[in-house]
């Protein structure tokens, strides 16, 4: 009901010139598909526009996500018991919170004239910078509130994957002398694959579907620089009240998602069935 059905009805959708505000929704076939991928359309410029913006996002967001998440797992478990249960809570805590309490705290922190951290910096007598106004700025600012946001996800995910690593593996890694870096490498990594895995597509879906970051700190900007397909797609669909493209827009996205997703698991898989 709550899977099939809403994919089933998109693409009907997708299928029709379904009208926001008109009582009729006349078939239409591959139309909508077609005038995403025609050069020149509206239709086309949007969806590539937000396909960019997007594919931005996910190619310095996937990266951080994995490394800092991991990063995190492996400080917090080497710390004492009961420590690490407070840093793990510490850690976790911004994931439970609300988006748009998360764009109250972060605007807070990166409004230009008022922000805590421009803020810190006239007082050191450094230049403020346009978090939120200017590019590069404003993907640091975004990819750094969903880093703060989401990390503590993450993080506990790796943490189960290393607290089941077994340590007879260390121990005789540690008697034929090899380094820490060699155990990392040999022992942690081959181990927690099928983690990283899921670590790493689940980061790669939430980040294509990004939303309420550059909603609601940039508001797409500056100019469209950070307006995402997932707002865009929005846009079309309730602002020009073109449901059918923009039904459209959300499949075609969700198959480069599943697309992506395939070829990530088999990059990984197809190595490991290999021997590499």
């Amino acid at each position: 009901m709550f899977l099939l059905f809403p994919i089933g009805y998109g693409l009907y959708i997708s299928l029709h010139d379904f009208e926001l505000l008109s009582e009729e929704h006349p078939f239409v076939g591959l139309d909508n598909y077609i005038a995403i991928f025609s050069g020149g359309t509206y239709e086309n410029s949007v969806f590539l526009r937000g396909l960019w913006a997007t594919a931005q996002f996910v190619l310095f967001s996937v990266p951080l996500l994995i490394a800092v998440g991991l990063g995190l797992a492996l400080l917090v478990n080497v710390l004492p018991g009961r420590i690490r249960g407070l840093f793990r809570t510490f850690y976790f805590m911004p994931y439970a919170i609300s988006a748009s309490v998360m764009a109250v705290i972060w605007l807070m922190m990166f409004d230009t004239n008022a922000g805590f951290i421009n803020s810190m910096l006239m007082k050191l007598g450094i230049d403020t910078i346009p978090w939120l106004t200017d590019t590069p700025w404003a993907w640091v600012s975004l990819i750094a509130t969903t880093l703060w946001w989401t990390i503590g996800f993450n993080m506990i995910i790796f943490i189960n994957a290393l607290n089941e690593v077994p340590e007879d593996y260390y121990e005789a890694a540690s008697i034929d002398g090899a380094t820490v870096w060699s155990k990392f490498a040999y022992i942690t990594l081959p181990s927690i694959r099928p983690v990283m895995l899921f670590v790493m597509i689940t980061s790669t879906i939430a980040s294509f579907n990004v939303y309420a970051q550059p909603y609601l700190l940039t508001r797409g900007g500056p100019g469209d620089s950070t307006k995402v397909l997932l707002m865009n797609v929005l846009d079309q669909a309730f602002i020009r009240k073109e449901i059918g493209s923009a039904s459209a827009m959300a499949i075609i996205m969700a198959l480069l998602i599943m697309i992506i997703s395939v070829v990530q698991y088999r990059l990984t898989y197809g190595r490991k069935e290999s021997g590499v």
